[in-house]
């Protein structure tokens, strides 16, 4: 019998191949391609004069110099808003190549065709753009005034608004024994892949045809968009995803102008075109994240229970909004966590500033509510001197009122309803793990050592598994060999292993051999794409829906040559047997031939058919009516709502009384993402969640100066966690299955970074004594904190009792 695959620790597939040297990212194609470069605004706001482009073209090898004017059709017109939302009142998106303004240092102005790169960005570098700068926007607090406009048909700079309420805030706020206010922030920070973006177009003149390597997260929006774009029918487009280092959000944009721009040139020129982006340029023109500053005002009893929270908070969307306002109103809608509000209002505010434009970042909105509720949740329990844990404990929903709905819509309109969950049992094994209970003892024993020590907690509801929908293709060739296509793209995630424990399970067949491909429109040309801890909930459940249309085939096939009720049989290490009479089967190989009338001898497969070449009825057609030839299937998992994983963190920290220097001692996690296809893939997952939440919490943030220049454009002073500077990640799982899709998946891989600056913050505040209310936090920052401490000037922000 096959040895069960899901739940097994099975090492990553991929891994021999990419450790080796052998992987194949945009980079590494497309030899004898010509290479684009672009001029890019030095100035974060301001109108375009005139472009000089004459001493570009006294370089040798410039094949083409293109400016906006240049531009035809649908290719001159601004990008799309991907996700429209009634909210968004004024979205605004950029242009391929500016136009008359510019609204951020990096927008592109120019685009050089050369021979190689080095060319030209020569080329680049002898275009004169004729600027008149205007007054930059920088900041949420100089969005909020709106002194300044980013784009003058847009009052205040807002480009959305929008208000939810659940019960009656009002009264609640009034009727509460005690209340507190808080005003929090989150500083900007980005993604950062180690692979930047990256294109390669390939023109094929003869059939008008369009083969596109891209660095992004779906290709088959981008396959769409670029289609669009160009005015190609769809079917003229193919977009293939080649290995890629890393994504995290940032490559999710479909369009990027530059995915639009290089397969135009290629089509013109009629050559190969290649872009790949360097590090600067992806600073300053590729999507940061995170920009909030908050308001929080909470009612609450005696023994901390919440019974009124109301939150304002104001999000820099930066220059432009391709991206919607998702990233606010994932925000907004789950910030509560696995809590019970009471009564609830939230009211956002998306505002436009002169700097880089912000789409989702692994937790995509989910950090910044976590923050402010995990900091509402410590500030209660400190006013009322009470366990940290069991506040949070008092004000869970429990797992006997699950499916629970938080009152809230989601971007789509659809309402907030946790699906599953066993929040009580969660943060139980997170104390447990951490020593929660002998921590004070820990912490004595430390300040007799002159060490300052604190432990903070942070818990998080992500939701997960979002459609609309992801598909899946399985077939099964002669040999046995089973190829699996997804639509999904990978960046690391180990979906290739993933995927085939899936569909070993289901079909019965060995893991080694089933194949696994991912990304390629040409495999599979309907699908979303890789986010918002989507990957094997969606995926997972498509590739077993299309397992089990090729197992019901391969039974009925099967059945029919052994002269036997498909009921009768198994299948187990990719045979068909009879149960109870192992010696009467067919290999799926040979099943694969029947399914097929072509029964030519071109394999020991086809040659072992023919022994059942007179079971089959002559007078039958060959293939019936409702069927299809070759062992193959397909089908689509489209849920009705995201699945909610959860969990709660736990840091022990150390903070140095004299530099300010902030250690972690210890990391722990409990994480629930239902049942678990592979246990090591979902704590690589968790771990690098944790190594980007470190960073966000203490080291990473995107510093601009008033004039909108970004300062640290480099990872010489873009601070960035080494491997010194991440912990031990300690880690236990609890496993409530979902009941909303076939095998129970939960998502997994924004859990780790969600509720890291929360935690981080709650440590620290517990060994310093001092609130800590925005993050990230640098030794510099934390030691200013300790003067006014000191002074007497730092306290938390209280509302009257």
């Amino acid at each position: 019998m096959s040895t069960r695959q899901v739940g097994e620790k099975v090492q990553r597939r991929e891994d021999p191949r990419l450790l080796t040297g052998n992987g194949r990212f945009v980079d590494d194609l497309g030899r004898g391609a010509l290479h684009a470069a672009f001029v890019r605004s030095p100035h974060a706001h301001a109108r375009i004069l005139d472009i000089d482009i004459g001493d570009a073209w006294e370089l040798e090898g410039v094949e083409a110099v293109y400016t906006w004017e240049d531009l035809p059709g649908r290719v001159a017109e601004p990008l799309p808003v991907l996700i429209p939302h009634p909210a968004l009142t004024h979205p605004r998106t950029g242009y391929c190549l500016a136009t008359q303004e510019v609204n951020h240092v990096g927008e592109a102005v120019v685009m050089v065709v050369a021979r190689d790169r080095y060319l030209a960005e020569d080329a680049c570098a002898r275009i004169r753009v004729d600027y008149e700068p205007l007054p930059p926007v920088v900041g949420i607090p100089a969005a909020r005034e709106a002194a300044r406009l980013v784009h003058d048909d847009v009052p205040g700079n807002v480009a959305a608004t929008l208000l939810q309420e659940v019960g009656d805030l009002e009264s609640a706020m009034a009727a509460a024994p005690h209340r507190l206010t808080l005003d929090l922030a989150v500083e900007r920070s980005a993604s950062t892949p180690l692979e930047g973006r990256g294109v390669l177009a390939r023109w094929d003149t003869d059939d008008g045809s369009l083969r596109l390597y891209s660095s992004t997260q779906t290709s088959t929006g981008l396959r769409a968009a670029v289609a669009a774009k160009l005015g190609l029918p769809l079917a003229k487009v193919e977009v293939v995803t080649p290995d890629v280092g890393g994504g995290f959000g940032v490559k999710i944009v479909h369009p990027w102008p530059e995915e639009v721009l290089v397969p135009w040139a290629a089509r013109v020129l009629g050559h190969d075109v290649k872009w790949t982006e360097d590090r600067r340029e992806h600073f300053v023109s590729a999507a940061h994240e995170r920009g909030q500053l908050q308001e929080v005002t909470v009612g609450f009893d005696d023994e901390g229970h919440l019974l009124a929270l109301d939150v304002r908070f104001w999000h820099d969307n930066g220059a432009y909004t391709p991206y919607g306002i998702i990233v606010p109103i994932i925000t907004a809608t789950q910030l509560l966590g696995p809590y019970k509000p009471g009564a609830y209002r939230v009211e956002f505010w998306s505002l436009y500033t002169n700097t880089v434009l912000v789409t989702p970042y692994r937790g995509a909105g989910r950090p910044q509510g976590c923050f402010a509720m995990e900091r509402t949740m410590d500030a209660i329990a400190a006013r009322l001197g009470l366990d940290r844990a069991e506040v949070r404990s008092r004000n869970f929903i429990q797992p006997e009122e699950m499916p629970y709905d938080q009152g809230l819509m989601f971007q789509d309109g659809r309402p907030l309803k946790y699906d599953s969950g066993d929040f009580p049992a969660s943060l139980a094994a997170l104390k447990a793990l951490v020593g929660w209970e002998d921590f004070e003892g820990y912490r004595a024993e430390a300040e007799r050592a002159g060490r300052r020590v604190g432990l903070g907690i942070g818990c998080y509801v992500e939701g997960t598994g979002v459609g609309p929908y992801e598909g899946g293709h399985v077939h099964v060739e002669t040999d046995g060999r089973v190829n699996v296509a997804t639509g999904l793209t990978t960046q690391g995630q180990g979906h290739q292993t993933v995927l085939a424990q899936v569909v070993a399970d289901e079909l019965g067949v060995r893991l080694e051999d089933v194949h696994v491909t991912t990304g390629d429109t040409r495999a599979m040309p309907y699908a979303v794409g890789t986010f918002a801890s989507r990957g094997a909930v969606m995926s997972g459940n498509a590739v077993a829906l299309a397992a089990r249309v090729v197992r019901a085939k391969a039974l009925r096939i099967a059945a029919d040559a052994l002269e036997v009720s498909p009921d009768d049989l198994e299948i187990a290490d990719g045979v068909v047997s009879v149960r109870g009479a192992p010696g009467t089967a067919v290999d799926l190989g040979t099943v694969a031939v029947l399914a097929n009338p072509l029964r030519y001898a071109f394999d020991t497969a086809a040659q072992a058919a023919t022994q059942f070449a007179g079971t089959f009825d002559p007078q039958r057609p060959p293939v019936a009516e409702d069927d299809e030839p070759g062992l193959e299937g397909r089908d689509f998992y489209s849920p009705t709502q995201a699945t909610f994983a959860n969990g709660m963190h736990a840091a022990v920290v150390e903070t140095d009384p004299v530099t300010a220097e902030v250690r972690i001692l210890r990391y722990c996690v409990v994480h629930d993402c239902g049942v678990m296809v592979n246990p090591m893939i979902v704590e690589g997952q968790v771990h690098g969640g944790v190594a980007q939440g470190v960073g966000g919490a203490l080291y990473e943030r995107m510093v601009y100066d008033e004039g909108g220049q970004l300062l640290n454009a480099s990872f010489m002073d873009f601070l960035m966690p080494y491997a010194s500077e991440v912990p031990h990640v300690e880690t236990d799982h609890l496993e409530t299955p979902s009941p909303l899709n076939p095998l129970g998946l939960k998502g997994a891989g924004e859990a780790g970074t969600i509720p890291v600056s929360a935690v981080i913050a709650s440590a620290i505040e517990d060994a310093e004594g001092i609130p800590i209310r925005s993050m990230p936090i640098s030794p510099p920052e934390l030691w200013a904190l300790r003067q006014q401490h000191a002074a007497g000037t730092v306290t938390a922000q209280e509302g009257p009792s």
